[in-house]
């Protein structure tokens, strides 16, 4: 059985109509190890400005996920993953484009946070203290409150 794909803003049309492909995005859940996770915020510009996320993005041609992970993070942060585990992926329909996020942990990483795309960055917790979050965030901040037992609201 597969898993229906998470619909962002049910009520907007889709653009491209139900054929449109499949966008593979990696993403970075960076942790510390006090357990907080940064999120950063998507800059003006882009779909969902405003918006709080993890950070990465689309893969390129012939990119695996970690490849992707890595160039991502450098260019949107400045630092250098050196320890990532892949964790979970979701399918989300936004109303612009299908993307499967491929979640990954990021453990350990050198180099000084920089917001290179204007964006702003908070570490946070259970419950999260930034809106609005983006659709795709809200699994992984359901994931880590069963994980953690957490049984607050967690944005």
């Amino acid at each position: 059985m597969t898993e229906q794909p998470l619909r962002a803003d049910p009520q907007r049309q889709r653009e491209g109509g139900p054929q449109r492909p499949l966008v593979e995005v990696a993403v970075g859940i960076l942790m510390r190890p006090d357990g907080c996770f940064l999120l950063t915020s998507r800059p003006a510009g882009k779909v969902y400005a405003g918006y709080w996320e993890f950070p990465g993005g689309k893969l390129e041609s012939g990119e695996s996920v970690r490849e992707a992970l890595h160039r991502e993070l450098q260019e949107e942060l400045g630092i250098n993953v050196q320890a990532v585990a892949p964790w979970r992926a979701t399918v989300v329909d936004y109303p612009h484009a299908l993307v499967r996020l491929n979640f990954c942990k990021v453990t350990l990483w050198s180099g000084e946070l920089q917001m290179r795309e204007g964006q702003s960055f908070s570490w946070q917790n259970l419950p999260v203290g930034v809106e609005p979050v983006l659709p795709g965030t809200i699994p992984v901040l359901d994931w880590f409150a069963a994980e953690r037992g957490f049984a607050g609201p967690t944005h």
